[in-house]
């Protein structure tokens, strides 16, 4: 049988004592007959990622969802063009309201909301400006009520302010149509069509 050197054996002995050191924490022993004090650390880290939510109507926090919501505003003939504001139907919290939720990490984020122009009824060719739907905001949770971008045929993009880094804003978002003007008859928008969609945007750089 081949024996295993002196230098060799003390080497592997070494090694065998240090592995359970390796994994270990920190550790101290005092002994003595006097006052003893010991001490042991432990490191930690946290790491946390960058994040960013947007949520308008339906959806489920922190979580894609694809579904999108239809509003509709039906004015009664006797009231078409008064300047009576109509109330809307649909939307997530239904009568026109929707859940409004931006959550972020990184900063200030940019909300915007963006329209494809005036929305319209088809071949007939008649338009109502965006800026006939008015949206409100009010308070969804106790949190900080999260501001609107006001709707136009362009873009309208609005600054959310972050505290300590930190945007984490919810509203409910309630939908009106100012009926300001005497409009042609028609159906205008619909569901992907006539210019009929608003897209919201967040941004977090």
């Amino acid at each position: 049988m081949k024996m295993m050197s002196p230098t060799v054996g003390a080497v592997a002995l070494a090694a065998i004592l240090a592995a359970p050191l390796a994994a270990n924490a920190e550790s101290t022993f005092q002994t003595g007959a006097g006052a003893l004090t010991a001490t042991a650390r432990v490191d930690f880290t946290i790491t946390i990622p960058k994040v960013l939510f947007l949520r308008v109507g339906t959806g489920t926090n922190y979580a894609t969802n694809a579904a999108i919501d239809l509003i509709t505003f039906t004015v009664p003939a006797a009231n078409v063009g008064n300047n009576v504001a109509v109330a809307g139907t649909g939307g997530d919290l239904t009568g026109g309201a929707v859940t409004a939720i931006v959550r972020g990490n990184a900063g200030n984020i940019t909300l915007s909301a963006a329209t494809a122009g005036a929305i319209n009824n088809g071949a007939a060719g008649d338009t109502i400006d965006w800026t006939q739907i008015t949206t409100t905001p009010t308070t969804l949770t106790t949190g900080t009520v999260l501001a609107a971008p006001a709707l136009s045929n362009a873009t309208t993009t609005i600054t959310l302010t972050a505290v300590n880094k930190v945007v984490n804003q919810d509203a409910r978002w309630t939908y009106a149509y100012a009926n300001a003007n005497v409009v042609p008859a028609g159906t205008y928008g619909g569901v992907g069509v006539n210019n009929g969609r608003v897209t919201y945007t967040a941004s977090l750089p």
